[in-house]
């Protein structure tokens, strides 16, 4: 089963992919808003087209700058459905909160759990002197905190964090795993 999202009210819509055959078109029409939306099932044509503008804005050849090397990522466990996402990371500031459309932060998730805020928490990624990445939570002043095994962060804080660490935002568990070229 696939799940597609309403460009107007994000609600979900579920179908069975198997039914249909690569490049076949669907047209969806949603339950909550009555808005009808298409796509087309199979690879899109569009992120081929991404990468390559990416790449040709760049002038790299498609090689990858330290600034765009693997930073890891977190593994979000939301407790009431047991349902994991793994969401990479960047260079700089990770700002991760509850997805939301509209919500300009760069690490969204998808949560039902309302004590989790729109802008939650930062990761920031960084490189210590010798060149080693360096992981750094603090918390954006969230109405719940957030908690780094049973401690909660307190406001201005900053604690480092490693492999494996796990940080829990309201009733949501979120535990980080560093870039393997360390």
């Amino acid at each position: 089963m696939k799940r597609v999202r309403c460009p107007k009210c994000d609600n979900y819509i579920t179908f069975d992919e198997t039914k249909y055959s690569a490049g076949q078109s669907l047209v969806f029409k949603c339950d909550a808003c009555g808005k009808e939306f298409g796509i087309r099932i199979g690879i899109s044509k569009l992120r081929n087209t991404q990468k390559q503008e990416n790449t040709d804005l760049n002038g790299d050849n498609g090689q990858r700058t330290a600034e765009e090397a693997p930073c890891g990522s977190i593994v979000v466990i939301e407790n009431v459905f047991h349902f994991k996402q793994v969401i990479p990371l960047r260079m700089g500031d990770n700002v991760i909160g509850r997805y939301q459309k509209g919500n300009p932060i760069n690490t969204p998730f998808e949560t039902v759990d309302p004590s989790v805020d729109l802008n939650h928490c930062t990761l920031t990624v960084s490189r210590n002197k010798k060149g080693v990445l360096r992981y750094t939570l603090s918390d954006n002043n969230s109405n719940c905190g957030t908690f780094v095994g049973d401690v909660e962060l307190q406001p201005r804080e900053r604690r480092i964090i490693e492999d494996g660490t796990l940080f829990t935002l309201g009733a949501t568990s979120i535990i980080l795993r560093t870039s393997e070229e360390e």
